[in-house]
């Protein structure tokens, strides 16, 4: 039997709420600057999707690093 406990309980909302924020902005998650958007338009479909992907992945490394080492923070403080 699975029971849960309140630290549990805390996690599994975490989850579910950071998830359900990431749903609900998905369709934002393409949004560029006005430069990118209107270069963009004038590159064409596939050329302008290449474009938005590219910023996506040069973006996911500082986000990674700012999430690893909140991470760090976070189990070092649990520690104390």
């Amino acid at each position: 039997m699975f029971v849960l406990q309140s630290g549990n309980m805390k996690k599994i909302l975490f989850v579910f709420f950071l998830v359900s924020l990431l749903l609900i902005s998905a369709g934002e998650l393409a949004a560029q600057c006005s430069i990118c958007t209107k270069t963009a338009q004038q590159l064409g479909e596939g050329p302008a999707k290449g474009m938005n992907s590219g910023i996506l992945y040069l973006a996911f490394a500082p986000f990674a690093i700012i999430g690893y080492v909140g991470y760090r923070w976070y189990k070092g403080q649990q520690s104390n």
